[in-house]
């Protein structure tokens, strides 16, 4: 079966003062129908700039998207018209922003901001839509959602917001889900309940999800992939047992290492990724990765590895010219 969704060398920069942002660069990944597929990195790795890039939600200016394709029932995304693209976003694939209080509008009740797509995109009635919008409300377990959904977005806790968004964007039926950091400005209490609520609802509604995080302990229990990505590039990808269990990127082992771990029979100092990402206005030639790595070789500097396969584990491709479990340059 074809994946549901295919992208393609997607390359996105971001025109500036100081020179030209090279922000993605050749992404290319798929998307199944009901998987979910974990995206990881720390800041400004390219992570949240793909996902906008593939709805065409970047701004132009200073945004462009430069190269690449995303395949998506059979269209090109990167080719439709405005009007043809505005039918897709929030219909057939949605998405949710990390912070709700600004994605939600002050002056407008929850129920008329959820009812806005129901009437747009699925030709609803006003009353049909309100309904509508009371099933869903009740769907991301809000209580007593027929007086609720009159409600205005400061009436609602962080957590409830964020049902709202969940809401807003289950409202249509889409087929993708994309969750961008959606736990990040919660506690941690709030942020188990929105991912025990997000599986729950992948169970039920069978939507396929891109969840993009830098908390690589969210996606342990939530991902069936997992994609690692750092400046623009994406470095590692595995299913997420095998990520956990044989990370063989030196940059997805620094991430693992910054994590406490609760089965750990002996104490271990948490270890810090030292030095900084590069500058994203002047790529390096090599790996990205070059200066901060304890792995490297004279060849990382010259030359930027693709993503080749690792042996003997099905799906698992990593971008490195270092076999990390041996110490030793990896030979064509």
């Amino acid at each position: 079966m074809a994946p549901l969704l295919q992208v393609r060398g997607l390359t996105t920069i971001f025109d500036t003062q100081d020179g030209v942002v090279h922000a993605v660069n050749g992404v290319s990944f798929d998307l199944n129908e009901g998987e979910t597929l974990g995206v990881v990195g720390e800041s400004g790795c390219g992570k949240s700039v793909s996902m906008l890039s593939i709805l065409r939600l970047i701004p132009e200016p200073p945004g462009r998207i430069v190269g690449g394709e995303v395949l998506f029932e059979g269209r090109d995304l990167l080719k439709l018209d405005q009007n043809e693209i505005r039918k897709i976003r929030g219909n057939k694939i949605a998405m949710i922003f990390q912070d709700p209080m600004t994605s939600l509008n002050p002056v407008l009740t929850i129920g008329q901001q959820i009812s806005e797509a129901l009437e747009l995109h699925l030709n609803m009635t006003k009353e049909e839509a309100r309904q509508r919008t009371i099933e869903l409300l009740r769907l991301v377990h809000i209580p007593e959602a027929e007086s609720r959904v009159n409600d205005y977005p400061h009436q609602f806790s962080g957590g409830m917001r964020q049902r709202v968004m969940i809401a807003m964007a289950l409202s249509c039926n889409p087929k993708v889900l994309i969750a961008d950091e959606p736990t990040t400005a919660l506690d941690v209490t709030i942020q188990a309940q929105i991912v025990d609520l997000v599986k729950e609802l992948r169970r039920e509604l069978g939507m396929a999800i891109i969840w993009i995080t830098h908390d690589l302990g969210i996606v342990a229990g939530l991902a069936h992939r997992v994609q690692v990505m750092y400046a623009g590039y994406i470095v590692e990808r595995a299913n997420v047992h095998d990520l956990y269990a044989n990370p063989r990127h030196p940059y997805t082992l620094g991430l693992l290492r910054s994590l406490p771990r609760l089965d750990a029979r002996t104490r271990e100092k948490l270890t810090p990724i030292e030095g900084l990402p590069p500058d994203l206005i002047t790529l390096p030639l090599g790996c990205p990765f070059y200066p901060r790595c304890s792995y490297r070789v004279p060849r990382c500097l010259d030359e930027n590895p693709a993503l080749h396969a690792v042996d003997g584990q099905d799906g698992h491709e990593v971008a490195c010219w270092v076999d990390v479990t041996q110490r030793e340059e990896i030979r064509a």
